[in-house]
């Protein structure tokens, strides 16, 4: 059994910065893929970026690009997310989600239906 566990989320103004921290316990490899999806409220999940457990194949959706930058600490078992010139509609629940198969390391999925394991969620709010 794998637990996923998000924090850095909170109140931040517009123009601001972030740096979400999502940790893996348990039965948790350092294979596959881990990422990061957000809702907005009265949204549908979306996917926000992903990185493969070497670091070498990364995704992000292009709302976040250039704003955004994700990484991982396999020795940690841990992804990061960081945002920068956050916006308005930047604010969402942000979930952390795992898949440590590694025949998905090439090419790292972008939606939620390939991952496996996910956490309960941090929130993020920026205030315009």
């Amino acid at each position: 059994q794998v637990q996923l566990a998000e924090s850095g989320g909170g109140l931040v103004q517009a123009g601001g910065s972030l740096r979400l921290s999502c940790s893996a316990s348990g039965r948790a490899y350092a294979t596959g893929a881990m990422g990061w999806f957000r809702q907005a409220p009265g949204k549908e999940r979306e996917f926000v970026a992903v990185v493969n457990w070497r670091g070498d194949r990364i995704f992000y959706t292009d709302s976040v690009k250039g704003r955004a930058t994700i990484s991982r600490d396999n020795a940690k078992k841990s992804v990061y997310l960081q945002m920068n010139s956050l916006k308005p509609e930047d604010t969402a629940v942000y979930y952390c989600a795992a898949n440590f198969d590694p025949a998905i390391s090439l090419i790292p999925p972008t939606t939620e239906d390939k991952y496996i394991y996910w956490g309960q969620g941090t929130q993020v709010t920026v205030s315009s």
